[in-house]
């Protein structure tokens, strides 16, 4: 009988609400659109808004000094022929295709060395995690710019033992390589994600796998890799999504300038040097429009992708 009282009580609940509750339920409405108005207004005044209002300048002709002037689709025609903007994508696409995986694999390997259980494991994963804070600094970026100078200390290091190092920053050659090494420095963040991933790992597939007499590397091979698979995944589409946008680091390093011969020209600053070197805020915004295109275009590939090699529990 309590049980089939129970079942009438939840019944009556489950029924039409009476107007106190309508009233509780508008009151806490009400106090959870306050909460979230700060976040709303954000969203609106520094996301939403701005994007719109590129969307539309990338149409005009504008210079900030004078109203836009509307003038269709002839920005993006001239990215057709503007050979610094093509030389400034393969740059980009450079910096991201051998950055990224160099940068993963680096993480990884460094979060495999920590998950052994090493002493003083908290005092590592904090000095390593450090250069991802300070990374994308301006400080770093000068540092950095310093040291691969004519004169800097890795020529100063290299002529210890008899070698001449170039000027890593302003030989073209280098120069890229210089800044990609900077991105690579910087995977404390990747590794931190990989080293979680890791712990999540359960030990039993490994003990199985060594009484059916697994090597090391078929143990990374086939429980190591398929189980961290949706880790390099999530760490693949933000690290990409990242460079694509970097933009301290080339213009520090650069002076502003691009470079030697445009080879650390990124996109993101040829898109300044219009913007706000040239004031040529309409064909800015149609690069910006550009850029979010091409981010989203390599996210959708890797999401399409992930279905053959990410390895889910289901």
């Amino acid at each position: 009988m309590s049980a089939l009282g129970e079942l009438s009580k939840m019944k009556r609940r489950t029924g039409p609400k009476s107007a106190a509750e309508k009233r509780d339920d508008r009151r806490d409405n009400k106090a959870a659109y306050v909460f979230l108005l700060p976040w709303l207004i954000g969203l609106l005044f520094i996301t939403v808004g701005p994007m719109l209002a590129s969307l539309y300048l990338s149409f005009t002709d504008y210079n900030l000094l004078q109203a836009p002037n509307w003038i269709g689709l002839e920005n993006f025609t001239r990215m057709l022929r503007d050979t610094r903007l093509h030389n400034s994508l393969g740059v980009t696409f450079t910096y991201v295709l051998v950055g990224v995986p160099i940068q993963l694999a680096v993480a990884l390997l460094i979060a495999l060395v920590l998950d052994r259980g090493i002493r003083g494991l908290p005092f590592y994963r904090s000095i390593f995690y450090l250069p991802s804070l300070l990374g994308g600094s301006v400080a770093i970026a000068i540092l950095w710019k310093q040291m691969f100078g004519t004169t800097g200390l890795v020529n100063q290091l290299l002529a210890m033992v008899g070698i001449h190092g170039p000027g890593w920053i302003s030989d073209p050659k280098t120069a890229l390589g210089s800044i990609i090494l900077l991105h690579v420095w910087t995977f404390g963040a990747p590794m931190i994600i990989f080293l979680a991933g890791l712990r999540q790992i359960p030990v039993m597939y490994y003990e199985a796998s060594e009484v059916d007499g697994a090597s090391r590397w078929q143990k990374f091979r086939h429980i190591t890799i398929p189980l961290l698979s949706p880790i390099i995944f999530f760490n693949l589409v933000l690290q990409i999504i990242g460079s694509f946008q970097s933009f301290t680091q080339a213009f520090i390093v650069s002076g502003g300038s691009g470079g030697p011969s445009d080879s650390t020209m990124f996109f993101t600053l040829y898109l300044y040097q219009k913007g706000f070197g040239q004031f040529d805020m309409g064909y800015a915004s149609a690069m910006a429009w550009v850029l979010l295109v091409i981010i989203g275009a390599f996210t959708a590939v890797n999401f399409f992708a992930s279905k053959f090699w990410v390895f889910y529990d289901d």
